[in-house]
């Protein structure tokens, strides 16, 4: 989907807010690090307040210090392509109008503005979404419930991949111990406006890491795979998303373990495509079918029937859906287990680790 929004680039003086450090936790090439400030205009319905609340209580996310600051939320991820680790530093001031500050290299600033504004759903234009209250009434309340609230996606397909391989068969809780493990020691901590993020590892990193404590023999292998695939470009977001959704999904699918639940993550979560309509998410079909007064059991064909009145953004219905169940089911105990491609339970998974993350 193309309808982008405008942006105006100013590069800061003076000393960033953002500050890439290694693991050690000295600072990681400050001398050529500048920080550029990017203004975005979003069209449309958005609310950060609603994207950081979101990280703050989903559990996979792990991020319950992302809605501690109002209108301010703290990222931290491997740039696409680059193998660069930023921090971005987002915040509000206007409805239709969202800051983003990025401290990077020259040539890498551009780009992770960019993976920001895809992580946020910045991309496109929000007024269109909104035109379909008209059409699904349904739909139009689940709107009203999270006014602005956009997809927040993975920072990357990588990311959504790598997330889809470690939760397979694990407990929510386990599988984001293992990431929190993997961004401890082979990623980066970046100092964002005071506060540490954890960056996940960059593929190049990824794809040599021998094994990980807490995953099999071949979940590593599949890591790996999965890394060695990002470095080579084979899950490049703009590619994904410039693909019919079916070639999209028989892409992902190539990589070993990962299946028809975890490939419709990949897409949507990971790359943004904004119109996939999940039929391998059972627990969000559960979800859609309360929604629109269905039998508990209903086929996904009609499922997927009702949501051709959310196109061209059956994507962002679907995200709906999925905020709506967790943020419903956010106190219970967990007692299921995480992704699998025959019984899925984590659809996603929130941004930079932080220390706090348990």
């Amino acid at each position: 989907m193309s309808n982008t929004a405008t942006t105006a680039t100013t590069e800061t003086q003076g000393q960033s807010t953002v500050v890439p450090r290694t693991a050690s936790g000295s600072e990681a090439g400050s001398a050529t690090i500048r920080p550029t400030v990017v203004d975005i205009d979003v069209l449309g319905d958005y609310s950060l307040v609603e994207s950081a609340r979101f990280l703050a209580g989903f559990p996979p996310a792990a991020r319950p210090d992302a809605g501690e600051e109002h209108g301010v939320l703290r990222l931290a991820f491997p740039v696409d392509g680059a193998g660069d680790h930023v921090g971005a530093l987002v915040r509000q001031r206007a409805p239709n109008q969202v800051t983003v500050e990025v401290a990077a290299v020259p040539h890498t600033a551009p780009a992770a503005v960019e993976q920001v504004r895809r992580l946020l759903s910045l991309d496109a234009d929000g007024e269109l979404f909104s035109a379909l209250d008209a059409v699904d009434p349904v739909l139009g309340r689940l709107r009203a419930q999270r006014r602005g609230l956009r997809p927040v996606l993975f920072p990357s397909p990588y990311e959504a991949a790598c997330w889809a391989v470690v939760c397979q068969r694990f407990r929510v809780a386990h599988a984001a111990s293992v990431n929190r493990l993997l961004a401890v020691r082979h990623g980066r901590a970046v100092e964002v406006a005071g506060r540490t993020v954890r960056s996940f590892p960059a593929p190049e990193v990824l794809a040599t890491v021998p094994t990980v404590p807490g995953l099999s023999v071949q979940k590593v292998r599949r890591l790996r795979a999965v890394a060695e695939a990002a470095a080579e470009g084979r899950l490049d977001a703009t590619m994904l998303r410039a693909m019919p959704v079916a070639d999209a999904l028989e892409q992902v699918r190539s990589l070993p373990g990962i299946g028809p639940f975890s490939a419709e993550l990949v897409v949507a979560q990971g790359a943004g495509h904004p119109d996939v309509f999940p039929l391998a998410e059972h627990r969000l079909h559960e979800e859609m079918a309360r929604v629109y007064g269905l039998p508990d059991v209903v086929e996904p064909a009609e499922l997927e029937g009702i949501a051709r009145r959310w196109r061209p953004y059956r994507s962002w219905g679907a995200f709906l859906l999925r905020a709506r169940r967790e943020t419903n089911t956010a106190l219970l105990p967990a007692t299921g287990q995480a992704g699998n491609d025959s019984v899925p339970a984590v659809p996603s998974l929130g941004k930079g680790v932080t220390g706090t993350r348990q």
